[in-house]
């Protein structure tokens, strides 16, 4: 990779904009917006509740559009894809990590993970082995069997980043990860995204009440009123 490309951003959002219709009025949630992130940072939007930070994760991953803007996600327009296309896209180089883990109860740990590289149209045989480097990765190689009702929020949290990496994304967004979780547990799940940041590569995104979770970030957004208010 040349200077240029490895300086290239690789997500560019620029006056964006969403809101919401309303019957006193339609009701504004993000305010012309820009946003550049590189490879390999971590970012954290900080701010209080209602003020638009996980509209603009949803938006940024492509689960939501914006009512007015442009966002390109590794010099594509994401935004100009069809449904399916943006599903292909989103699935390969997206992964998403919620406050409430959102695994399926009937799955063990090791079938969660691997789900989206079956829907991929990946190798069982070769997603299997995946996920279970990457459950022992996140410290769970005892608990591949384990169903989410028999895990403790913390190793859910953790299951939840195993399945978000399993197809290498280029961004994981995460609205706020250790939001349901102990000081404890949250500082392992913080050491979890600062090690995807520094082994992988990736660009994570972080939506968080947690200000030791966002002081460890490379950089920290504050939202108010659905701006970008300040940043560091």
């Amino acid at each position: 990779m040349n200077n240029d490309a490895a300086q290239s951003p690789i997500l560019s959002a620029k006056g964006i904009q969403k809101t919401y219709p309303h019957l006193s009025g339609p009701v504004p949630v993000l305010k012309d917006l820009n946003l550049e992130l590189m490879a390999g940072e971590v970012v954290a939007i900080v701010g209080k509740s209602g003020v638009g930070k996980s509209t603009l994760l949803h938006i940024l991953g492509t689960l939501d559009q914006p009512t007015d803007g442009s966002l390109n996600i590794l010099n594509t327009d994401v935004l100009a894809l069809n449904d399916q296309d943006l599903s292909v896209f989103r699935n390969k180089h997206i992964g998403f990590v919620f406050q409430f883990h959102h695994l399926l109860p009937e799955f063990s740990a090791l079938e969660n993970v691997v789900l989206p590289s079956l829907i991929h149209g990946g190798n069982s045989n070769a997603a299997r082995k995946k996920g279970q480097d990457l459950l022992d990765y996140v410290g769970l190689s005892h608990r591949l069997d384990h169903k989410p009702a028999e895990l403790s929020g913390g190793e859910q949290q953790r299951v939840a980043i195993a399945r978000a990496i399993i197809m290498e994304p280029d961004l994981v967004l995460a609205d706020e990860p250790t939001g349901n979780l102990d000081p404890n547990t949250g500082v392992e799940v913080q050491e979890l995204f600062l090690n995807l940041s520094r082994e992988k590569n990736i660009t994570v995104v972080m939506a968080t009440h947690n200000q030791e979770l966002a002081s460890q970030a490379h950089r920290r957004i504050e939202m108010a009123a659905g701006t970008l208010h300040k940043r560091d």
